[in-house]
C-alpha cells in the first residue's frame, strides 16, 4: 500500500512540469492575437497561420513544439512575447 502511494506521488511530481508548461501556450497565442489586432497585411496573415499551427500542436499535447511555433509566429509578425 505504501509503495502504491509513493509511486502515485512520484508520478504526480513528474507530470507537474508538463501541466505547468501547457498553460503557457494559450497565453502566447492570445498575445499574438492581441498584437496583430486588425492587421490584414500578408505578414500578419502568415503569423496568424503559424499561430493556428501552434494551437494545433498544443491541442495534440506537443507543448514544447507549440511554444517554439508561437515564438516563430511572433517573430514573423513582429510581435514581442512576454514569457511567464
Amino acid at each position: 500500500m505504501k509503495i502504491a502511494g509513493i509511486a502515485a506521488l512520484v508520478l504526480m511530481m513528474c507530470a507537474w512540469p508538463l501541466a505547468a508548461g501547457a498553460s503557457q501556450c494559450p497565453m502566447l497565442g492570445a498575445q499574438i492575437d492581441k498584437a496583430l489586432g486588425q492587421r490584414f497585411d500578408k505578414t500578419a496573415s502568415n503569423a496568424r497561420n503559424m499561430a493556428a499551427q501552434a494551437a494545433g500542436l498544443h491541442k495534440a499535447g506537443k507543448h514544447a513544439e507549440s511554444e517554439k511555433m508561437y515564438q516563430e509566429a511572433a517573430k514573423a509578425g513582429g510581435v514581442k512575447l512576454e514569457m511567464k
